[in-house]
C-alpha cells in the first residue's frame, strides 16, 4: 500500500497527480483509504510477478500455469448446487449471446437497439408467465441483490422497515440482504419445523405486525425442500397488510404453482438455471417481478421494456423505462438500488433458453430434476446410518442428507469422495450446527443412472 512505485501506463499513478487526487478529496497519504480493510486481509508480501517486461507468450505461460491448479465441475461427477447447479446450457445460448450486436451492446439509444430491447421484451414476458406476474425487470446482479430490491420494494409501497425472513434462508444470501438493506430495513428470522423444515406457521404469528413491511419465502427452499403452506403464509402476511415476497427457482415452475398464483405481491430469484453455465464470481441473474400495481410500478428499481406501434402499420419499437433517481447513476452513495451491466446478457440467454424449451419442456426439465433426486435420496437411504432426505417434506431437486449415525463427519466423506473424482454435497455442518453432519446434495438433468450409483457405492465405502 505504501509502494511509491510509478507505473509508466497508468498516469495516476505519478506523485503529482496522486496528491492532486488525495488533497482533492481529504486525505494526506493512500493508506487512509484503506483504513477500514482489517490487517489480516491485506497482502502484505511480494507479488510473484516480474519486475520488468515480458513477452505475452510468458504471461500466457504463467497464467496458464496458475489456472491449471483449479479443478472444475465439469471434470469431476459434482453433486455441488446451493445457489449455482450444474444444468445442461443447450449450445444456441451461447452461441446467440456471442453476437456482436449482444455481446458488445453496453448501451443504447431507443433509435439504434432494436434487437437488445426486443430481445429484454421477450425475456421479461416469458419470465412474467412463468411467475403468473405482470411486471418483470430487466435482470440485475444476482438473485440476493433480488431478494433485496424486493425488500425495499416492499418498504417504499407500505411505509415499514421491518422484514422477516426464514431461518433456513442460505447464510451467504442472508449477508448480503442484510448488507444490501442496511440501515434502512431491518431484518429478522422466522423459525421453522424441525421435521418438515417448513416455516413454523406459529411463530410466523406472533412475529408478524404492523410493523412489518414483507415476509421473504423461498420455494423451493435453499435447503432443497417445497414449501407446502404458501397460501396459509399469504394468508397472515395480508391480514397485517403486509407484503409476501416469493424467491423462486424458475426450473421448478413447470411443476409447482407459481408465486402469483398462491398470493405472493413480490417474485425473485436466481436466474442461472436458465442456459448460464456454473461460474465463481461475476454476475450471474437476478429475477424481479411483480403485480400491476401503480404502488409497485412507481418503485421498481431497474429497467422496464416496453413495445409500442410506430407510424408504419404493423411496425413495432422496443424501449427501456426506469425512474433514475432511484438509481446508482445518478443518486450514487445514497442510491438503494444498483443494477449490472452484464445482467443483459443472461437475461437475453435466458429468453433463449425459455424460448427453446418452451412450457412443455420446462415442465419436462422440472420431471427430470425431481424424479432423479427421488431416485438418489431412495438409494442414498439405503446405505447403513445415512438418512436422506433429512426433512420430512416434498423435495425439487436439492436435499439434505444426514450422516450422524455414520460417526462420519462430512468432510472427511468429502475429501473421500474427491479423491474418488466426485464432488460430495455441500457441507452445512457450519451453517446449519442444529441439522448436525449434514450435507446439501444437488442432482439435476445432467445425473444419470450411473452417476447416481457411483456416489452411492462411494459413498458405502467410506462410511461402512
Amino acid at each position: 500500500m505504501t509502494n511509491e512505485f510509478v507505473h509508466r501506463f497508468i498516469p495516476n499513478s505519478s506523485p503529482g497527480v496522486r496528491e492532486a487526487m488525495l488533497k482533492e478529496i481529504g486525505l494526506e497519504n493512500v493508506e487512509q483509504i484503506y483504513e477500514e480493510i482489517p490487517e489480516r486481509l491485506r497482502f502484505t508480501g511480494e507479488l510473484d510477478i516480474p519486475s520488468w517486461p515480458v513477452a505475452e507468450s510468458e504471461v500466457a505461460r504463467r497464467i496458464k500455469a496458475a489456472m491449471n491448479k483449479n479443478s472444475t465441475a465439469g471434470e469431476f461427477l459434482s453433486f455441488l448446487g446451493a445457489g449455482c447447479w450444474p444444468h445442461y446450457v443447450p449450445a444456441l445460448c451461447t452461441e446467440i449471446i456471442g453476437r456482436s450486436e449482444f455481446l458488445t451492446a453496453y448501451a443504447g439509444s431507443d433509435a439504434a437497439d432494436f434487437g437488445r430491447y426486443q430481445a429484454m421484451f421477450e425475456f421479461q414476458s416469458m419470465i412474467g408467465a412463468l411467475l403468473d406476474m405482470d411486471l418483470v425487470s430487466a435482470p440485475v446482479y444476482d438473485g440476493a441483490t433480488a431478494a433485496g430490491d424486493a425488500m425495499h420494494m416492499a418498504s417504499r409501497a407500505t411505509g415499514r422497515r421491518q422484514v422477516l425472513i426464514p431461518k433456513t434462508c442460505s447464510p451467504d444470501r442472508l449477508a448480503t440482504i442484510r448488507n444490501y438493506c442496511d440501515p434502512w430495513l431491518e431484518i429478522e428470522q422466522v423459525d421453522y419445523d424441525r421435521q418438515t423444515g417448513q416455516i413454523n406457521l406459529g411463530d410466523l404469528k406472533d412475529r408478524v405486525s404492523v410493523e412489518t413491511a414483507a415476509v421473504y419465502i423461498e420455494n423451493p427452499t435453499y435447503l432443497g425442500f417445497i414449501e407446502t403452506q404458501c397460501e396459509e403464509i399469504a394468508t397472515i402476511v395480508h391480514s397485517k397488510d403486509a407484503l409476501l415476497i416469493a424467491s423462486v427457482n424458475p426450473l421448478s415452475l413447470g411443476l409447482l404453482a407459481p408465486p402469483g398464483e398462491y398470493g405472493a405481491d413480490i417474485a425473485c430469484g436466481e436466474g442461472q438455471p436458465l442456459g448460464m453455465h456454473m461460474s465463481f464470481g461475476g454476475a450471474t441473474l437476478g429475477i424481479l417481478a411483480c403485480k400491476d400495481a401503480e404502488r409497485f410500478l412507481g418503485i421498481m428499481p431497474s429497467f422496464l421494456t416496453a413495445i409500442s406501434t410506430t407510424s408504419v402499420s404493423g411496425e413495432y419499437a422496443f424501449s427501456y423505462h426506469t425512474l433514475p433517481d432511484r438509481m446508482v447513476y445518478s443518486t450514487r452513495e445514497k442510491a438503494r438500488s444498483y443494477t449490472g451491466t452484464s445482467s443483459w446478457l443472461w437475461g437475453i440467454s435466458a429468453a433463449v433458453y425459455l424460448a427453446l424449451l418452451g412450457p412443455k419442456g420446462i415442465r419436462t426439465i422440472g420431471e427430470h430434476n425431481m424424479q432423479k433426486a427421488y431416485y438418489a435420496m431412495e438409494l442414498l437411504s439405503g446405505i447403513k446410518g445415512v438418512r436422506a432426505p433429512a426433512f420430512a417434506a416434498p423435495h425439487f431437486n436439492e436435499f439434505v442428507v444426514n450422516f450422524d449415525a455414520t460417526d462420519t463427519r462430512v468432510s472427511e466423506i468429502n475429501q473421500g469422495l474427491f479423491d474418488q473424482g466426485i464432488l460430495g454435497g455441500k457441507n452445512l455442518s457450519g451453517e446449519f450446527p442444529d441439522l448436525g453432519q449434514s450435507a446439501l446434495y444437488c442432482v439435476t438433468e445432467t445425473h444419470d443412472q450411473d452417476g447416481i450409483h457411483r456416489l452411492v457405492e462411494a459413498l458405502k465405502n467410506i462410511v461402512d
